[in-house]
C-alpha cells in the first residue's frame, strides 16, 4: 500500500510540475505581448493519510503528535499577476496606457462587454478606435456641438479629414499708445454734393420762342411840316419816334427829327414808320423843349398816321429810353410765381448778335397747371435772363412778363449787371432743389447748363472711404418708392457713421462748425443742406468720410452699369488726434469679418486722457441697426501713469441675420495692454483674436482623464470623446477569453466605471503602451525549480518501481 501510495503521490508532483511549466512557459511566450499579465502558480497538499492523531500533554506523558502522511500535490490556483507592467513611448497617438488599476472596456461580439489591458488601438473604415482584434473601444461620444454625452457607453471615433470646426471670435486683445498730446477731436469732415435739383418740377420749353433784333423805328419816309397855327414857342425842337408793339414794348427808337417854327407855330410829322408785319401798330413820339436836348414822352399816333404838335399838349415827365444794345446775346427764361422759387432755367434762347439796337422775344411757353401732389405752384410769369456783351457765362434778370406776351430788350448791360439795385439777380442755374421727400429717381445734376437724372431704377453700389481706408461695399435697391431721405440714411449707415443717440450715458460728440457763413455745431449724419446732400462724419482724422467719383456703381434693371457722380467735395477738413486698427473676426460659422477700431482723442484734464473708439464692420447684417456698418463705440479712460484705467463700453455686437450664422457675434474688446503714455502719434493694433475659419481634423491626443481632443488644421481643439475604464474588486477573478480579452467572473465583483482618475481608477497615457509584465528571470529560475521538481518525483517513481521489483523477486 506504502509503495503505491508513493507512486501516486508522485504523479501528483509531475502534474503540478508540469502545471507550472505550462504557466511558466505562457509568460515566457507572451513576454512581448503589450498589457499582458503573467500568472502564478499556487500549490496546495492534496489528501493526507493518518496513522495516528496524536494525543494530549498527560501527568505521565508530553503528548505525541499526528502521524500523517501527504498523498501529494494539487494546484490550488492559477493567479494572474496584475501588477503595472512597464510604459513605453508609443509612435502611434492612438496607443494607449494605463498608470495605474483598470481595464479599457471594449465591445465584443453580440455587444458583449469585455475588459483589456492592451492599448493598441487604430481606426477602422468608419473612423471607430478598435483594437487588432477588431474590438470597438467605448466610452462616452460627443452631441453635434462636441458636448460629452456621458449617459451610455458608445464606440469612440475619431473622424479625421471629414470632420471640420470653427470658432466665433470671443476675445479681441489690442496693444498700442493713445497719447494724450495733439489736437483735440472736436472738428469732423464734412463733405457735400453739388445742388441736385427736381425733376418733378417743370422746365420751361422755350425750343418754339422768337428771338429777333427790333426793327429800327426809321425816320427816312417822315414828312415834317412846319405850317401850321398852334402855341409853340419860337425855337428849334427836336423829335424821335418809337415803333410800338401790341405789348407796349417800343422797338428801337429813330434818329432825331429837327423842326424850326416861329411863335404860334405848329410841327406836323407826315407818314410815320410803319413796320410791315403788322406787328408795331402803334409809334411813341418824343420831344425837346425849344432849343433843347432831354427828350420827353409827347404822345402816340397809329403807325403810318400824322403826328401833329400845334403845344396844345405838354410834355409829360417820361423822359426818352434810348438804352440800346450792341454785342451777342443769348437768353434763358424760368417760370415764377411770386413768393414762390421759380423753376429752373430753359435751354438757351439764341444767340442773337445786334449793334445799336433792341431784341425782340415773343411765344414764350405757356407754364403747366399742376395737379395735386406735384412738387411745383401755378406759375403766372415768365422771368427773362440775358448774359452781357463782356460775360458769356453769366444770365442776369432782364424782366418779368407774363406768359403769351411779345418782349422788347433794351436794357443796358450796366442796368442788369448792378445786383446792389433791388430787384437784380443772377440766374438760379439748378432751380428748386431736392427735399427728403424728392424720390431718387427725380434727383437731377447739372452739367453746365444740362440736366440729367442722377439714378435709375435698380441696384446701387456705395463703396466710400474713411480716413484713407476702404469701408467696404454696400447696396440699395433703388424702387419707384426710394426717396432721397432713403438714400441718406444708406449712405449714413454703410459710412458708419454713429449718431448722438448710439450711447446715451456717453453722447457722441457734435462737431464745431468752421464753414463760412454758418454757425452752431453739426451733428454727425445726412441731410440736406440748401439743396446739396451734406454728411458729417465723426470727429477725429481717421473717421473723415471720403466719397470720390467711383464710389457709387449703379446697376439698372436693364442690366447696364453707371457711375452716378454727384460730386461730393470737403466742406470742413476734420481735425483731431486718432488711430484705427483692422482686424478679421470670426463668426460661429467661421465667416470672416472685417472690423476696424478707430480711436479719437476727446478729451483730457489734468488728471486722466479720454478717447472714444467707434467700431465699423461691412459684414453687419442686422435689421436693427438698418444693415448700417457700425457694430459699437465707447470711451476709454487712461490715468495720470497712462495706464488704462476702464472702458465705458467694451463690447461689439455684428449682425448676421441674412446667414445661418448664431447671430449676433459678440465679442469683447480687452485694451489692457494700451498704455495712454505721451508720444508723438497715436497707435493702436489688434494683437489677437480667438476666433477660427474653418478647419479640417488632422490629428488628435488623448489626456490623462481620457478625454480624446481633436486638433484642427486651424489650432482649435476640441473634444471627440472621453474613454472610460473599468476597475474590479477581485481583477484575478476575471475569466480570460484569450486574445488579451478579460470578461466579468463569477469573483470579480461588479465593475466599477469611471473616467481615468476617479474612483479608484488610473490614467491613460496617450501615445504609449504598458509592456507584458512578465518577469522573465524569476519564471526562468521557476522553469529550473519546476524541471527539478518534475525530475525528483519521476526518481520518487523509479524508487517505488524498483522496491516493488524486489517484493516480487521474494516468489522466486
Amino acid at each position: 500500500m506504502g509503495l503505491t501510495s508513493a507512486l501516486t503521490t508522485a504523479l501528483t508532483g509531475l502534474a503540478a510540475a508540469e502545471a507550472q511549466i505550462d504557466v511558466i512557459g505562457n509568460n515566457l511566450a507572451n513576454s512581448q505581448t503589450v498589457g499582458f499579465k503573467s500568472s502564478d502558480v499556487v500549490f496546495a497538499t492534496q489528501f493526507l493519510q493518518t496513522l495516528a492523531l496524536g494525543a494530549g500533554p498527560t501527568a505521565n506523558n508530553g503528548g505525541t503528535n499526528p502521524r500523517q502522511i501527504g498523498l501529494g500535490v494539487q494546484v490550488a490556483e492559477i493567479a494572474a499577476n496584475h501588477n503595472q507592467g512597464t510604459i513605453e513611448i508609443s509612435s502611434s497617438s492612438s496607443d494607449l496606457a494605463i498608470q495605474g488599476d483598470g481595464f479599457f472596456i471594449v465591445e465584443g461580439a453580440d455587444k458583449e462587454r469585455l475588459y483589456t489591458r492592451n492599448g493598441i488601438f487604430k481606426l477602422n473604415s468608419d473612423a471607430e478606435l478598435v483594437n487588432s482584434t477588431g474590438q470597438r473601444l467605448l466610452g462616452y461620444g460627443i452631441d453635434d456641438q462636441f458636448r460629452l454625452q456621458e449617459t451610455s457607453l458608445v464606440p469612440l471615433s475619431v473622424p479625421l479629414g471629414t470632420e471640420s470646426v470653427a470658432k466665433a471670435t470671443e476675445n479681441v486683445t489690442f496693444e498700442g499708445t493713445l497719447t494724450p498730446e495733439g489736437d483735440l477731436a472736436t472738428v469732423s469732415e464734412v463733405i457735400e454734393s453739388i445742388k441736385l435739383g427736381d425733376a418733378n418740377v417743370p422746365r420751361p420749353d422755350a425750343s418754339e420762342t422768337l428771338i429777333s433784333v427790333s426793327p429800327l423805328s426809321d425816320t427816312a419816309g417822315v414828312t415834317v411840316g412846319t405850317g401850321g397855327v398852334g402855341t409853340l414857342a419860337a425855337g428849334t425842337y427836336r423829335y424821335r419816334v418809337a415803333l410800338v408793339d401790341s405789348s407796349g414794348n417800343e422797338s428801337t427808337l429813330s434818329a432825331p427829327i429837327t423842326a424850326t417854327v416861329g411863335t404860334g407855330g405848329a410841327v406836323a410829322l407826315g407818314d410815320l414808320p410803319n413796320e410791315p408785319t403788322g406787328d408795331f401798330p402803334t409809334v411813341n413820339v418824343y420831344r425837346t423843349g425849344p432849343n433843347g436836348s432831354d427828350f420827353f414822352r409827347l404822345g402816340s399816333a397809329a403807325a403810318g398816321a400824322t403826328f401833329t404838335d400845334n403845344g396844345s399838349t405838354a410834355l409829360s415827365g417820361n423822359a426818352i429810353n434810348d438804352d440800346t444794345l450792341t454785342g451777342n446775346y443769348t437768353y434763358m427764361i424760368t417760370y415764377s410765381r411770386p413768393g414762390e422759387k421759380e423753376s429752373r432755367p430753359s435751354v438757351l434762347i439764341g444767340p442773337q448778335n445786334v449793334v445799336n439796337g433792341r431784341v425782340t422775344l415773343s411765344n414764350f411757353p405757356t407754364p403747366p397747371t399742376p395737379e395735386t401732389g406735384d412738387a411745383f405752384p401755378a406759375y403766372t410769369q415768365v422771368k427773362i435772363y440775358r448774359n452781357l456783351a463782356g460775360d458769356q457765362n453769366n444770365f442776369y434778370l432782364v424782366d418779368t412778363v407774363a406768359p403769351g406776351t411779345v418782349y422788347t430788350d433794351g436794357k443796358s448791360d450796366a442796368q442788369i449787371a448792378d445786383l446792389a439795385i433791388p430787384g437784380n439777380q443772377l440766374v438760379d442755374l439748378d432751380g428748386p432743389t431736392v427735399n427728403s421727400s424728392t424720390l431718387l429717381t427725380s434727383v437731377l445734376k447739372r452739367d453746365g447748363l444740362t440736366y440729367q437724372n442722377a439714378f435709375e431704377l435698380g441696384t446701387l453700389s456705395y463703396s466710400g472711404r474713411k480716413g484713407g481706408r476702404a469701408l467696404g461695399t454696400q447696396t440699395l435697391e433703388i424702387t419707384e418708392t426710394t426717396s432721397v431721405q432713403d438714400f441718406l440714411d444708406f449712405v449714413e449707415a454703410a459710412s458708419g457713421i454713429q449718431s448722438l443717440q448710439i450711447d446715451s450715458q456717453n453722447p457722441v460728440l457734435a462737431s464745431e462748425n468752421l464753414i463760412a457763413g454758418e454757425t452752431g455745431t453739426l451733428v454727425p449724419g445726412g441731410y440736406i443742406q440748401d439743396g446739396a446732400l451734406r454728411f458729417v462724419s465723426n470727429t477725429g482724422e481717421l473717421n473723415a468720410l471720403e466719397i470720390d467719383l467711383a464710389a457709387f456703381q449703379l446697376r439698372t434693371r436693364a442690366g447696364t452699369v453707371t457711375t452716378p457722380n454727384l460730386g461730393f467735395g470737403s466742406a470742413q477738413e476734420a481735425v483731431g488726434q486718432s488711430a484705427a486698427s483692422d482686424f478679421i473676426v470670426y463668426d460661429s460659422l467661421g465667416v470672416p469679418i472685417n472690423v476696424r477700431v478707430t480711436v479719437a482723442l476727446e478729451a483730457r484734464t489734468n488728471e486722466q486722457t479720454v478717447y472714444r473708439w467707434y467700431a465699423d464692420s461691412p459684414q453687419n447684417q442686422s435689421a436693427s441697426s438698418g444693415g448700417g456698418v457700425s457694430v459699437g463705440s465707447g470711451l476709454l479712460y487712461f490715468d495720470g501713469n497712462g495706464s488704462f484705467v476702464n472702458s465705458s463700453n467694451d463690447r461689439i455686437a455684428i449682425g448676421r441675420d441674412d446667414i445661418p450664422s448664431l447671430s449676433p457675434l459678440q465679442f469683447d474688446l480687452d485694451f489692457d495692454l494700451v498704455s495712454g503714455l505721451a508720444t508723438q502719434n497715436a497707435t493702436l493694433a489688434a494683437t489677437r483674436q480667438d476666433g477660427s475659419e474653418p478647419g479640417v481634423l488632422n490629428s488628435f491626443v488623448v489626456g490623462e482623464d481620457g478625454t480624446i481632443r481633436g486638433v484642427f488644421s486651424n489650432g482649435i481643439t476640441r473634444d471627440l470623446g472621453q474613454l472610460q475604464l473599468a476597475r474590479f474588486a477581485n481583477p484575478v477573478g476575471l475569466e480570460a477569453r484569450g486574445l488579451n480579452m478579460y470578461a466579468k467572473g463569477v469573483n470579480t465583483g461588479l465593475p466599477v466605471q469611471g473616467s481615468p482618475g476617479e474612483n479608484g481608477i488610473g490614467n491613460v497615457i496617450g501615445g504609449a503602451l504598458e509592456l507584458s509584465n512578465t518577469d522573465i528571470g524569476k519564471d526562468l529560475i521557476e522553469l529550473v525549480l519546476a524541471s527539478t521538481q518534475y525530475r525528483g518525483n519521476s526518481r520518487v517513481i523509479t524508487t517505488s518501481q524498483q522496491l516493488l521489483d524486489e517484493l516480487l523477486n521474494l516468489r522466486r
